[in-house]
């Protein structure tokens, strides 16, 4: 990546933070805490053509451990940091907020969907539905990343804490993750929201481009020698397509800079786990390629079998001004947001996420790409 594009870059960045914020977070952003422990990541090539059960070369889930952000988040963040917790959020599924960052499903719930399985517990709430442990734990939370962010919520090195606490406690064990288990670790740009709005120059970006791909290596390797064998790890999606960053020029165009950056991301993911799959016996690293199936949906408006999106650029839920968010109120108690009459003709629920029927697009899209990879 040419270092001039981050210099351009520069320019978006003034009063506009580059980053997958949390729509749900009194800051909207993801955040991420700072550890440095060993994560592995199981790559499992997710969509095979079963009949019964779609398999990873013949190993078949029957739990989902997933780590990360509001990409994957189905309820950890607490009810006074998120407005995942606000109306109108959860107004497609359940029909009422339910700590999702979108009007219903995310890409944890279409993952379990596709395994036969039921969507994992929030790991805040394990000790409420304990007879659903059999199924996984959900450990990730809206806002945070690999490093810490501007939500004082748990990174993801501390989210594997969480995990290894349960192996320690025989929650789970060794059997159970070796043999019927896949792990989920989503990065969807918060640390790099957080590394701009502190301070942080677009002259060192590459360079925590670079940290923040490795940390998330080692937070693979740690969480195979914990046992995983199947680890999936999401490429970045096109930050650049966001909501937050095409309202610059009315949700017509993606920003083609930001991409830039998401590319030498994914290039570095890319190159990690090629690594990691020729280093390690007997596991699978694999690349959910949200950047190709995100663009995929917004360049053809849709792909077979979901919604045809007219505006896909375009979010369905937005503030009445830049100072506001989707489930913004003010002192009054009065909505300080709109929201589009069919959220299921929209792509994008919010600034930085996408709806119900956006995240089944995507799923659509990833699991025919999978399907040939595998096939």
């Amino acid at each position: 990546m040419k270092l001039s594009n981050f210099f351009i870059f520069s320019f978006f960045i003034s009063g506009f933070l580059w980053s997958v914020q949390v729509e749900g977070s009194t800051r909207h952003h993801h955040n991420h805490h700072q550890h440095q422990h060993q994560h592995n990541n199981n790559n499992p090539n997710i969509y095979k053509n079963d009949p019964k059960k779609h398999q990873i070369y013949g190993f078949k889930p029957t739990k989902l451990f997933v780590f990360g952000d509001s990409y994957v988040d189905t309820g950890n963040n607490r009810k006074s940091i998120a407005n995942s917790w606000k109306k109108p959020y959860g107004v497609t599924f359940p029909g009422k907020p339910s700590g999702r960052f979108s009007d219903g499903r995310v890409l944890t719930d279409y993952l379990a969907k596709f395994f036969g399985v039921k969507s994992p517990v929030p790991y805040r709430w394990m000790k409420y539905a304990t007879n659903r442990l059999r199924y996984g734990v959900n450990f990730a939370y809206g806002g945070t990343g690999v490093f810490n962010t501007l939500v004082p919520e748990p990174n993801m090195t501390t989210q594997i804490d969480f995990f290894q606490k349960l192996m320690a406690e025989s929650v789970y064990t060794k059997a159970d993750i070796e043999e019927s288990s896949l792990f989920l670790l989503s990065l969807a740009g918060n640390d790099y929201g957080a590394y701009l709005a502190t301070g942080g120059t677009v002259q060192n970006l590459p360079a925590f481009i670079t940290s923040v791909v490795n940390q998330l290596v080692i937070n693979m390797k740690r969480v195979n020698q914990l046992g995983a064998k199947k680890i999936a790890v999401t490429a970045l999606e096109p930050l650049g397509c966001l909501p937050q960053s095409t309202i610059l020029n009315s949700f017509q165009q993606c920003n083609a800079t930001e991409n830039t950056a998401v590319d030498f991301h994914n290039s570095l993911l890319q190159q990690a786990v090629e690594k990691l799959n020729n280093e390690t016996i007997g596991s699978t690293f694999m690349i959910l390629d949200l950047f190709s199936s995100f663009n995929t949906v917004l360049n053809s408006k849709g792909v077979p079998g979901s919604t045809r999106f007219e505006t896909p650029l375009k979010p369905c839920c937005m503030g009445i001004s830049k100072e506001y968010s989707c489930g913004s109120m003010n002192e009054k108690g009065e909505k300080m947001y709109t929201v589009c009459n069919d959220p299921k003709s929209a792509f994008f629920w919010d600034r930085v996420h996408p709806t119900e029927a956006g995240w089944n697009a995507i799923y659509n899209a990833l699991k025919s790409t999978l399907t040939q990879k595998i096939l």
